[in-house]
């Protein structure tokens, strides 16, 4: 999802820069910057969840951890 984000993104802001008018690249200008943030985002939320730990742990796991050894 996020690199269809990302390819929506460089679209809108390559058509903001293909417009002659100034409301339409005003228009493609706000969709690219606010794609950019969201693919951002989008990004950063993929980067922590793939360091992040599973959600459930055993109760020997976390036995395991209060001791300070590994799972």
């Amino acid at each position: 999802m996020r690199w269809l984000l990302l390819i929506l993104t460089l679209f809108a802001l390559l058509l903001a820069f293909t417009r002659h008018t100034g409301g339409a690249m005003a228009g493609w200008l706000f969709v690219g910057m606010t794609g950019a943030i969201v693919t951002g985002v989008a990004f950063a939320q993929a980067r922590i969840e793939a360091g992040s730990r599973e959600k459930n742990l055993s109760d020997y796991e976390l036995m395991r951890l209060r001791e300070g050894k590994e799972p």
